[in-house]
């Protein structure tokens, strides 16, 4: 159940590196956001995968967590230093404000 909120703030994620890509610079750049935190994603996941395999025993697993929530988690925590630096922080950068 955890996936599912994990994957909904990636969509939201997505959604507004496409649009502000898009508005700021050209449409062309808002698919190329799309893709690489697309890219980002699929070798993300493919990396933790594994590694959740190693930390969480099969005997652990709820219907709540279980290791592909943990290897989605895993993935989550370096992602949000990769957006908040590539997306969110020229905004910063721009108009003086911080969050």
């Amino acid at each position: 159940m955890i996936e599912i909120l994990i994957f909904h703030i990636h969509i939201c994620g997505a959604l507004y590196a496409f649009t502000k890509n898009m508005r700021n610079r050209s449409l062309k750049e808002g698919f190329l956001a799309l893709a690489v935190l697309a890219l980002i994603f699929a070798v993300g996941w493919a990396i933790t995968n594994p590694i959740s395999s190693m930390i969480w025993p099969d005997s652990w697993s709820t219907i709540w967590f279980n290791r592909d929530t943990l290897s989605l988690v895993l993935l989550f925590i370096p992602e949000i230093f990769f957006f908040y630096k590539f997306f969110v922080k020229d905004k910063e950068e721009a108009t003086g404000k911080t969050i």
